[in-house]
């Protein structure tokens, strides 16, 4: 299953999933690592030696469950994404899941998300606790207990925001926040966001995005340029290139 989905079967997530006279006593880190790959950063970030050193580059990680404080430096070193830090003492209800995340923007401390499982399909939702920036930055949530073996990420909830720029997919939300940044010409969004600088070159979002500057600045659609256009402004074949001739 997991060669096929990239999903991990039930017995595969049991195996390396902490007893539970282990959860009872603190945040621990669980690595989903299940096929031999040439990648040791967990074993020689961890401060207490909790995980165990490669004797072989391809080793799959183990965890002494004694030493793990659940300290949460592997996150951030493991290049797979494939960590993540369980407390089930968080509350009497709830647990806390600590787990990397890469979108943008951030959600925000207090925003409830939507909790996924391993395939991205919604389980429940979950409130968020904390946002540690780094690389990647990590996101604590807290969810209900019996969850915590089929949550393994998050996405924001479902926004009515309208698509203006297909090839970037920037939505309204997002060029509002632009704007309210500070962001107000073509050019300072596009710098930021990638804006027209998709397969369309900006021919279907350049007026989508003035009208929206316009509508939320309150200034005539005529007072905003479309932004800086440079060669090559429309897709072309190589081929064609190669044949260009003075």
């Amino acid at each position: 299953m997991l060669e096929k989905t990239g999903v991990p079967t039930p017995e595969q997530v049991d195996s390396i999933f902490p007893t539970e006279e282990r959860l009872s006593q603190g945040p621990i880190a669980i690595i989903e690592c299940f096929q031999p790959i040439p990648c040791d950063p967990c074993a020689t970030s961890c401060p207490q030696g909790a995980i165990a050193p490669f004797m072989d580059i391809n080793d799959l990680p183990i965890i002494n469950n004694k030493k793990c404080n659940g300290c949460g430096i592997c996150i951030m070193k493991c290049p797979g994404l494939a960590i993540i830090v369980l407390d089930m003492t968080y509350s009497e209800t709830q647990a806390l899941i600590r787990l990397p995340y890469e979108f943008s923007p951030l959600p925000q401390i207090g925003e409830i998300v939507l909790a996924l499982d391993r395939s991205g399909a919604k389980v429940a939702e979950a409130e968020v606790i904390r946002v540690t920036k780094g690389k990647p930055p990590i996101i604590s949530i807290a969810v209900d207990k019996a969850l915590v073996k089929t949550l393994r990420n998050i996405r924001p909830q479902p926004s009515e925001a309208a698509i203006l720029c297909r090839c970037s997919d920037l939505n309204t939300d997002d060029i509002r926040e632009f704007i309210a940044q500070g962001h107000t010409t073509v050019d300072a969004i596009k710098r930021l966001s990638r804006l027209g600088m998709g397969p369309c070159q900006g021919r279907t979002c350049t007026p989508l995005i003035i009208r929206e500057l316009a509508t939320v600045l309150s200034k005539p659609v005529e007072s905003f340029q479309p932004g800086t256009y440079r060669p090559v402004v429309k897709s072309i074949k190589l081929g064609e290139l190669a044949e260009y001739t003075e």
